[in-house]
């Protein structure tokens, strides 16, 4: 029997067991299937895309100094993918392929037509928890965060995690060209892809900003996350070899979820939840609510105001810098996705489907489950969601987050001249000492508009 390896969005050979044990059965060719229009009628966003492109190429000059090919083929949609399979197996007489689950609806129903033609071996390579493996106490998936992360805590406390030894040494090197359907832009240059400099990046954020990013994460003028996020979403980092590198660090990380370096943990666990989610509700990756009676809301149609929220134009300054930054650099800070986020779905009352596809379509970090986890926890309609009564503020979030205006001044710069005091909702200040023609005015009044956000909610 002839092995092969499938590659999805698992792009690294370090940490990725389900490559190494290709390899050690005799695996020395690996696919991938590049769909991209496939892609793009689902919303990615093209930063990630270049991203893509960008390590595969060095995914498979990588791969060819141990002599293993990468074979990168276009395709236009995942229906295609059964007779391309058979076609390019039959060529190079493999009879099965090792590859790691992907766990949106139309990879699932990809891969189960895949399995007609071509015997594949699946593994759970993005989790740290198999989907199904962290339920209730009657068998059920949990519905809340906090019980889901106890419980996977459960699974886990103790348990020192290990990189799995590459087995093979460098030899002559395979064959491997760039494909000449790439359309690379360097549109994703200011993330390396060489596992030189990603790994650089992961010690920095672990001896540097791990014990604070308890503290810093929450605001977006001081560089206090981990950078990681592309690299997840594609799996060129898998959150095991993170928590291996951690706990290199900080051993027992995993048994004290109340100290400061646990904080960043959390973050890979609500990753695992979301994922856990779209398994067991394979309805929220098809735009569905998760909590159905939201779906009595009546959304408003309001093409203009998307608009300018999605162009940083709502006359709130928090909200308008995080717009920019998302647009100019395809990355918005956590805490400020939650503040548009609620803007959207409160404050405007428009449909967080709206939201999610805009993210979707600029984000270089962009995940379906997370994305839409995300998304629903902002509009009240989701699992473990923010109440609905609850509505962010966004001149307090601007207040709290971004003090003295120092963010706001760097994707606002109509605003660089006006004092701190005065930069989380300058209008009156602007009008009394001139340059209100400068920014644009508020799109709606906050008090009206929460008020008009819990009168549709109520229902």
């Amino acid at each position: 029997m002839k092995t092969a390896f499938w590659f999805r969005r698992d792009l690294r050979i370090y940490g990725n067991e389900a490559l190494i044990e290709a390899v050690n059965e005799g695996a020395r060719d690996a696919l991938f299937f590049y769909c991209k229009p496939q892609w793009q009628s689902h919303n990615v966003a093209s930063i990630q895309l270049d991203l893509l492109e960008r390590r595969l190429l060095e995914l498979g000059s990588q791969l060819s100094e141990f002599g293993i090919r990468l074979h990168i083929i276009e395709a236009s949609t995942f229906a295609e993918l059964p007779a391309q399979l058979q076609v390019v197996c039959d060529d190079k007489g493999i009879d099965c392929l090792y590859a790691n689950k992907e766990y949106e609806v139309n990879e699932v129903a990809r891969d189960e037509a895949c399995e007609t033609v071509i015997s594949l071996k699946l593994f759970d390579g993005d989790l740290v928890a198999k989907p199904g493996s962290v339920l209730t106490g009657s068998g059920e998936m949990f519905k809340v965060f906090t019980p889901f992360k106890k419980a996977w805590l459960k699974c886990f406390v103790g348990q020192q995690f290990h990189f799995s030894s590459w087995p093979l040494d460098k030899q002559h090197e395979a064959n491997f060209k760039k494909p000449t359907f790439f359309e690379m832009t360097n549109e994703s240059e200011k993330w390396p892809v060489d596992d030189n400099a990603i790994v650089t990046i992961v010690n920095r954020f672990i001896k540097d900003k791990l014990a604070d990013y308890q503290d810093d994460r929450d605001f977006p003028a001081i560089k206090g996350t981990s950078g990681l996020s592309p690299y997840l979403a594609l799996g060129i980092v898998s959150p095991k070899q993170l928590i291996a590198q951690i706990q290199l660090h900080y051993p027992e990380v995993l048994e004290n979820p109340s100290k400061p370096e646990f904080c960043w943990v959390n973050e890979l666990i609500w990753r695992e939840f979301y994922r856990h989610l779209i398994v067991a509700f394979p309805r929220l990756c098809k735009g569905f609510n998760f909590n159905d009676k939201y779906n009595a809301v009546r959304w408003r149609d309001d093409s203009q105001a998307f608009e300018l929220w999605c162009n940083g134009q709502t006359g709130y300054p928090i909200v308008d810098a995080a717009m920019r930054q998302l647009n100019k650099t395809g990355w918005m800070h956590n805490r400020l996705r939650m503040i548009v986020a609620s803007f959207l779905t409160k404050h405007l009352l428009i449909d967080w489907r709206e939201g999610e596809a805009y993210f979707m379509s600029k984000l270089i970090d962009g995940d379906l489950a997370s994305n839409n986890g995300g998304w629903q926890w902002a509009a009240s309609t989701g699992c473990d969601a923010q109440p609905y009564f609850r509505i962010f503020n966004p001149i307090t979030q601007s207040e709290k987050f971004d003090p003295d205006g120092s963010f706001i001044r760097t994707y606002v710069p109509e605003l660089k001249n006006v004092p701190a005091k005065h930069i989380h909702f300058p209008h009156d200040y602007l009008a009394a000492f001139g340059g209100k023609e400068d920014y644009v005015e508020p799109l709606v009044d906050h008090k009206e508009a929460r008020a008009r956000a819990l009168d549709a909610f109520k229902v």
